[in-house]
Order: structure tokens, then sequence, then C-alpha cells
């Protein structure tokens, strides 16, 4: 039994154009150094840029790459008798769409070349076609779960 109480999580806010949760942890997360204005205009932008070129919703390119990129089961390493074992381990959905969210944007950041509205555009539109670094992140953590399947029997 816990000694402590857990925390309560804090309810994210919508962001402010199309007030969904989801996007408004993405702009949180593409925020540096507090400028969040700068982090909205550059996530605004790059979906703007997704609209224009896949002639969908945008906000629906936006759902369907975080559910493209995101991972079901992961390793976590165990140390029993002596010996580390890579146990794999399913994993919880805040943690899928956290991990989701960080691979889409460090993709977007390991671009050269253009500004970052339009990284991120092509990052969102990869993901939503089940291509690109980040879904390739998602496919090798499944693929190292999958090779040590054996030892999953020491996960507690």
């Amino acid at each position: 039994m816990a000694r402590r109480n857990r925390k309560i999580k804090n309810i994210a806010k919508g962001d402010s154009k199309f007030n969904d949760v989801q996007l408004g942890k993405f702009i949180n997360k593409v925020m540096l150094k507090g400028k969040k204005s700068l982090a909205e205009s550059l996530v605004y932008n790059a979906l703007s840029i997704v609209e224009n070129e896949s002639k969908q919703p945008a906000l629906d390119v936006f759902k369907r790459a975080l559910k493209n990129v995101m991972p079901e089961v992961e390793v976590k390493s165990r140390r029993v008798g002596g010996a580390t074992y890579q146990v794999p381990t399913e994993i919880r959905n805040d943690r899928q769409v956290a991990l989701a969210m960080r691979w889409i944007i460090g993709s977007a950041r390991g671009r050269s070349g253009t500004d970052m509205a339009n990284c991120l555009a092509r990052e969102f539109i990869e993901a939503f076609n089940e291509q690109g670094s980040a879904v390739k992140k998602k496919d090798d953590m499944h693929r190292m779960a999958n090779a040590n399947r054996a030892f999953v029997n020491y996960s507690w």
C-alpha cells in the first residue's frame, strides 16, 4: 500500500483556435523558454500548410498522425538474479500520447533546411501516411519488444 496519496493530474486546457486538449498539450510541448504565442503560431501555421496540401481537415490529420505514431508496447530493464532483461510491457494511454508528441517534435526539430512550421507540417503528413522518422521509431520499439517477448514472464 502506498504511503502517500497520488498527485491529482492537472486537467489541460484546450488550445485557443480548435479548443482541443491534445492540440493544447502539443503546443505546450513545442514551446521553448515560455514563448507560447510563438509555439501556437508555429503549430497553427503547420496545420494550415497540412490542410492546404492534404485537402483534409487539419485537426483530423493531426489526430490520425498522433495515432499512427503512438506505441503500444515498450521494453523496460528488469534486473533478475544478476542478469538484466529487456521486458516488454504495455504502455498507458497518456504515456503513448506523450511519446508520440515527443517523437514528432524531435523529428521535426531534427530536420534541416526550412522553418519549423514546414518541418512540423512534413512530419504530420508523413505520420499521417505512416512514414517518416517518428513512425520508424515506433516500429523499432515494437520490433525490440517482439524480439524480447520471451522475457515477458519477468514483468510485475
